[in-house]
C-alpha cells in the first residue's frame, strides 16, 4: 500500500500550542510537525511512524518540554502537519 503525505497548516495561538501537539502525537497519522512563527521554524518534530496513544506520548516527552518552553514565549504560531496518507 504506496503512502503520501499531505501537509496542512494550523494558526494556533501559543497557549493552545502543547495541548494542540498533544492531539496531533495522539493521532497516530502524523509524519512530523513543524513550528513556526512567521518566516522561522523554531521547531521540528519528526514522529515515529505507528506509534500513538499513551506511549507516543512518553516517547515525545522532551518534544512537549520544548514546545511549552516555546509556547511560553510566542504569542502566535504556525504548526505545519504532515499527514500519512495511505493509498489503497
Amino acid at each position: 500500500m504506496p503512502e503520501d503525505f499531505k501537509r496542512e497548516e494550523i494558526k494556533i495561538e501559543g497557549t493552545e500550542l502543547v495541548k494542540k501537539v498533544k492531539e496531533l502525537i495522539q493521532a497516530g497519522n502524523v509524519r512530523r510537525i513543524i513550528i513556526k512563527q512567521d518566516d522561522r521554524t523554531l521547531l521540528e518534530i519528526p514522529l515515529t511512524i505507528g506509534v500513538a496513544g499513551v506511549a507516543a506520548l512518553t516517547l515525545f516527552a522532551p518534544a512537549l518540554v520544548a514546545i511549552g518552553a516555546i509556547a511560553g514565549i510566542v504569542t502566535k504560531c504556525t504548526l505545519i502537519v504532515e499527514r500519512i496518507d495511505k493509498k489503497t
